[in-house]
């Protein structure tokens, strides 16, 4: 179906992964397709936060996320899927957006939490990149 898919998870939630990993595989397109995987590692907020973890911690995430992202991989995504792992540190939507940019992504896959009163419909992430990006969204749910 899509020849370049851009699937978005959080690996710390793994039942929630799992569920848009099964969306996305069944999205790809069965011939020449790529899948990309993303994981985004979020900033750590305020600078003085960032400078109190130390120069190297970031490092130390993103290299741990790509660890975790990659056998995560290879547990979900089956053998015959082409498939590419991608970690990005910074704000989540706008991570996504700019990876689904840079990739040339057909489609996005991105997950959505059980909405908090202040959610109302989908997640706060979900919703920004439905909202900004110019490829379609799929919302699992």
């Amino acid at each position: 179906m899509f020849k370049t898919l851009l699937l978005c998870v959080d690996i710390n939630d793994e039942p929630g992964a799992a569920r848009c990993a099964d969306a996305a595989v069944a999205m790809a397109a069965p011939d020449a397709g790529v899948l990309h995987v993303l994981n985004v590692v979020p900033d750590t907020g305020m600078a003085i936060v960032g400078a109190s973890l130390g120069p190297d911690h970031a490092e130390r995430m993103i290299a741990q996320a790509r660890q975790d992202l990659d056998a995560w991989a290879l547990r979900t995504i089956p053998e015959s899927v082409a498939h590419q792992c991608h970690v990005t540190r910074g704000t989540v939507y706008d991570q996504i957006l700019k990876t689904a940019a840079s990739l040339g992504a057909d489609a996005i896959v991105v997950g959505a939490n059980r909405p908090e009163l202040r959610d109302y419909l989908i997640g706060p992430n979900a919703a920004r990149v439905a909202r900004h990006a110019t490829q379609s969204v799929f919302v699992i749910r």
